[in-house]
């Protein structure tokens, strides 16, 4: 490996998706079906908020004693099985939160140790490829300085708070807390608002337990789409059936994944169900959701033994083209492009429509395995780093890598694709370097991001990302074995010594007629001589 680059890590399968989640609306739903829902989401609601207060107190000395008298407390006012979820829930967003407080304390350790170090380095000093240089200017020093003390305090309480055990979470989001002072900006008013952030804040979701009807006995589906509630017990008063449950009128069906779910409810195997309301649109959904054993991964030589897609993902497209067995770029190069522009949904079912034509074109090809970049820009976004290239921290920033590669292993997973994922060091550049001239001609303008996937596909196969390794300098033939590293010696086809075939090597002679020089007859009248040679006369030359 040359001097100055870093140990690349080794290609890996990713493993399968360990749950599925399906979605389907409640449909046909009645003025009073509605009220029961919005009564039993602000009850159950006012409870989870209570314990994720109680819960945010104990802070690192929760125990399972505490957890155990918080559902006991929560168990009168709704039921056992409504404490568990609610309980369950607040552990799982607490959990969160901790681990966001993590995140936003590395960051802000790796903030403070940038800033100190271009602060001890001279104005005007020029940078690495892996670290920068100094400011350019006493100006921009001084406000450095004046951000590193901000930092340093912010450092300070997050890691007090850290240690304490002290989160800051809100139940509805702190977006939605925070878009009440900014309502023009939002374009809402403030009953809009208000509808959203309680809507947000309800809670109506239950774990499954098999062995249970229909897999759940809080939130009940039967095989036909029949959903019934069991309500809290001070809202038993509203039930229409046997048991304190409510059923709704409209019926459901799953159309994704319909199969799959029915044959779960049909033996009692556990499901998880999650009612929520769309106030913009004003509609309910339901949500489904089970685990799944993780499927044993395919072994790496096996997955790529019809041949590797790489796939280099950017701002706007995804670039993708298919390489053989022995690494070389075949067809065309095919590009996947969305827009990661507008609300959250849009851009979810960009990237789902992008996903699907590049799986369906995979599995079009007949080849099994997708290499993708292992992304990972957490270190690679700090404001210190690349404090003057905003451009290119919106664009690191804007790249959903993470929502990508879930969704591509979870969808790639159902149509029996595999999914491998390399080391993203240097593929755009030697990509560049080694393959976008040679594929580039009169009728095909071959792009950075296309020449970047074909590195990708090669680093996943173990090949290197030169298209050729140069021989030996006193072998410059194939004395030492053959040229081209990605074809074995017992590949069909490959480059290889010309094939000695019998007689002179002359394009104008067969091989089955050996003649020579002295015997041979010209063929055409240009090459025919004559008996003697012509000699111009020296009469027709003088007057």
């Amino acid at each position: 490996m040359d001097e100055g680059l870093r140990e690349l890590a080794a290609p890996f399968v990713v493993p399968g998706p360990s749950g599925v989640a399906i979605r389907t609306r409640l449909k046909q739903l009645t003025a009073a079906d509605e009220e029961v829902l919005r009564r039993v989401g602000a009850h159950l609601g006012a409870l989870a908020c209570r314990d994720l207060k109680a819960r945010c107190h104990d802070g690192l000395g929760h125990d399972v004693q505490a957890w155990a008298a918080r559902k006991r407390e929560l168990t009168p006012v709704s039921s056992a099985r409504w404490a568990g979820a609610i309980t369950k829930a607040t552990h799982e967003q607490w959990a969160l939160a901790r681990r966001g407080a993590l995140a936003h304390l590395q960051s802000l350790q790796a903030g403070v140790r940038m800033l100190r170090h271009r602060l001890a380095l001279p104005l005007g000093s020029k940078g690495s490829k892996r670290a920068p240089g100094g400011y350019r200017s006493r100006r921009e020093w001084h406000a450095k300085s004046r951000r590193l003390h901000v930092l340093e305090d912010r450092l300070a309480r997050e890691r007090a708070a850290w240690q304490a055990g002290r989160v800051h979470v809100v139940r509805g989001g702190k977006r939605l807390a925070r878009m009440r002072h900014q309502l023009p900006a939002a374009r809402l008013t403030e009953p809009q608002w208000r509808a959203r952030w309680e809507a947000a804040r309800w809670f109506l979701r239950a774990d499954g337990e098999s062995g249970k009807r229909y897999g759940n006995e809080t939130i009940r589906i039967s095989p036909d789409g029949q959903v019934s509630i069991r309500l809290p017990a001070p809202l038993a008063g509203l039930a229409n059936a046997p048991h304190g449950r409510y059923v709704l009128t409209g019926r459901i069906r799953f159309a994704h994944r319909g199969p799959e779910w029915a044959d779960r409810v049909a033996v009692n195997r556990a499901i998880a169900y999650r009612i929520h309301h769309d106030v913009a649109r004003a509609r309910w959904y339901v949500t489904a959701s089970w685990q799944q054993p993780v499927s044993q991964p395919v072994p790496l030589a096996a997955a790529l033994a019809d041949g590797v897609i790489g796939v280099d993902m950017n701002a706007d497209h995804l670039a993708a083209w298919r390489l053989d067995v022995h690494g070389n770029p075949t067809g065309s190069p095919r590009r996947f492009c969305y827009d990661l522009s507008g609300t959250t949904g849009h851009r979810d079912a960009q990237l789902r429509h992008a996903l699907t034509r590049l799986l369906h074109w995979a599995r079009a090809c007949g080849v099994r395995a997708i290499a993708v970049e292992d992304l990972d820009f957490t270190a690679e976004k700090t404001r210190e780093k690349h404090g003057g290239r905003k451009r290119f921290r919106r664009l690191i920033a804007g790249l959903p890598t993470g929502r990508l590669r879930a969704r591509l292993v979870s969808m790639a997973d159902a149509m029996g694709i595999t999914i491998v994922a390399v080391d993203p060091a240097y593929t755009s550049k030697w990509g560049a370097q080694h393959w976008q001239k040679p594929l580039t001609g009169k009728n095909r303008r071959t792009t950075r991001h296309d020449a970047a996937s074909i590195a990708i596909g090669r680093r996943a196969q173990g090949h290197p990302l030169r298209r050729r390794t140069t021989p030996p300098r006193a072998h410059r033939s194939d004395g030492h074995g053959h040229r081209i590293v990605q074809a074995g010696g017992d590949a069909p086809g490959r480059e290889g010594p010309r094939r000695r075939l019998p007689g002179p090597r002359t394009r104008s002679v067969p091989p089955d007629a050996e003649r020579t020089r002295a015997t041979r007859t010209p063929t055409t009248v240009r090459g025919v001589r004559g008996e003697r040679e012509w000699v111009p006369d020296s009469l027709l030359l003088t007057d």
